[in-house]
């Protein structure tokens, strides 16, 4: 008997795994088995990671943890976010060597052992953690089973007063390799940090590359950043060049590893929030959710390829699209930021932008607003990345019974979305609503919260017919006459995954 290797039948798995299509057949025989077309199946594992959220004394932080009911991973599961491995700062080092490694094994021990700061009891409601612990580490978060499917995780700081001063809001992101962040800046009125966290079990190696409107800034500490296993780096985007701009596009890159990437940016007398990566570069891309009482909008583009991009800048509106007087096109130099000031754009209305090839080209961008509600010291600012469709589904984790507004945007085809209020984190009933956003306009809506709730709730948006639709949460919560806001994307929340199916043909072992 004459065998085929194990190698040639891996090698055959490998190709259906990657093409969802194979055919497996016995030398010199006609007959193929063709394997099933690929279906979309619930993830099994998830993993999400947050960044510190705040070194203020006057600092609180909520954090929501939610998985939506419906598809699922399997019966058994959990998720949970547990703390990094806190890194020493300066005073915390010991004099000694020995007791320097004798500390650092502690921590990371602690970090090892210690009871997650937030775990999920049930699908379709949320579960809450609090802290006021100005030292309080980034997450490290993991959802099995039944939890994957669409976890999402959010952490929500207020802090009253100090240079901080604002209200943060951060959506806990995927690990990847590859962030934009248009948008920074390390202008002398800008305390800018990107926050690096490595949830593997091995050094990751990043890299951070900043670009200003000459182009690329000049920097000899942005290369070969180490993130230790299982902990989390900020790096001051200021201290990574010598040059100050205004408006910076950041770049960052993993050589090995993995890393969950965010910017946190503190303006001075304008207030701080978290800044999310932007959407993948595409030929188009979609801001959604600028607030109507929106005071200033500047807008933050840049063109990683090696070709210009022209795009034409489109507000969708309440009623219409149409494009801000004086600004209907963009030019954005090949790997320069450009920006522009559209001042108060919105004029009393919610909306949301649209940049778009103006010159039938579909030179990619990556691209970012920076929104401020109110005026002189009552000022509270936010930024807006673009993003993805919502697609399947999507969701965002923390709201309240008040201050919740969600944006839904359909910048194509008229489009029907449902709207799900979950049960709230101490009671409360799932509500669900469905919407029809016309195509080219901006619908804002102020969801229904959940019947009896008491605590926070989640919000998830499924697209039910028509064109895509772009989301975006706005959580308002007044504090000390500030009008503070945070804004979060809604794009998809990758619950599903496409897993190819394949035959067996036991006859390929035959002579």
């Amino acid at each position: 008997m004459k065998s085929t290797p194990l190698s040639l039948i891996a090698g055959v798995v490998a190709l259906a795994a990657v093409t969802g299509f194979a055919a497996l057949t016995a030398p010199g025989d006609e007959g193929a088995t063709e394997a099933k077309a690929a279906a979309r199946l619930p993830v099994e594992r998830s993993s999400l990671l947050c960044p510190a959220p705040s070194t203020s004394d006057l600092a609180e932080t909520t954090y929501t943890s939610f998985t939506p009911a419906g598809k699922s991973g399997g019966e058994a599961g959990a998720a949970e976010l547990t703390p990094a491995t806190p890194l020493p700062t300066d005073e915390d080092k010991p004099a000694d060597e020995d007791a320097d490694k004798e500390k650092d094994d502690a921590d990371k021990e602690k970090a090892a052992d210690g009871k997650p700061v937030i775990s999920l009891k049930d699908l379709g409601k949320p579960s809450t953690a609090e802290t006021s612990e100005s030292d309080a580490p980034a997450l490290i978060g993991t959802a099995t089973g039944k939890f994957a499917p669409g976890w999402a995780a959010q952490q929500t700081t207020t802090a009253a007063a100090g240079g901080a001063r604002g209200l943060l809001g951060v959506s806990c992101t995927a690990p990847d390799t590859d962030f934009w962040f248009p948008g920074a800046s390390t202008g002398a009125s800008r305390q800018d940090y990107v926050h690096l966290t490595n949830p593997d079990d091995t050094a990751a190696v990043a890299d951070i590359e900043l670009y200003g409107a000459d182009g690329a800034l000049k920097s000899d500490v942005g290369e070969g950043i180490t993130v230790p296993a299982k902990s989390s780096v900020p790096m001051l985007i200021s201290t990574l060049t010598s040059e100050a701009a205004e408006n910076v596009t950041v770049h960052v890159t993993t050589r090995t590893g993995r890393v969950g990437a965010v910017v946190s940016a503190a303006e001075d007398a304008v207030g701080s929030d978290w800044l999310a990566a932007s959407a993948d570069p595409a030929g188009t891309q979609v801001l959604p959710g600028i607030p109507a009482d929106a005071t200033s909008v500047r807008l933050v583009a840049f063109a990683p390829g090696e070709a210009d991009a022209d795009v034409k800048v489109q507000l969708l509106g309440k009623s219409g699209t149409f494009s801000p007087a004086g600004n209907d096109t963009l030019h954005i130099k090949s790997q320069m930021t450009a920006s522009v000031d559209l001042k108060d754009v919105t004029r009393g209305e919610p909306g949301s932008l649209r940049l778009s090839p103006a010159d039938g080209s579909t030179t990619p961008v990556v691209a970012a607003l920076r929104v401020v509600r109110g005026t002189g010291a009552k000022q509270e600012v936010a930024f807006i990345p673009a993003t993805g469709p919502v697609g399947e589904r999507a969701g965002v984790a923390d709201n309240r019974a008040k201050g919740s507004v969600l944006s839904l945007t359909a910048p194509g085809e008229t489009a029907k979305v449902k709207v799900t209020a979950s049960a709230g984190s101490e009671g409360g009933e799932a509500t669900v609503k469905t919407y029809t956003v016309k195509g080219g306009t901006t619908l804002e809506v102020t969801p229904e919260a959940p019947a009896g709730l008491k605590g926070g709730y989640a919000l998830t948006v499924e697209t039910e017919s028509g064109g895509p639709v772009h989301a975006a949460r706005t959580l308002k919560l007044p504090e000390g006459g500030v009008d503070m806001f945070t804004v979060q994307t809604l794009p998809d929340d990758g619950g599903t995954v496409e897993v190819p199916a394949a035959e067996q043909d036991l006859s390929v072992l035959d002579d």
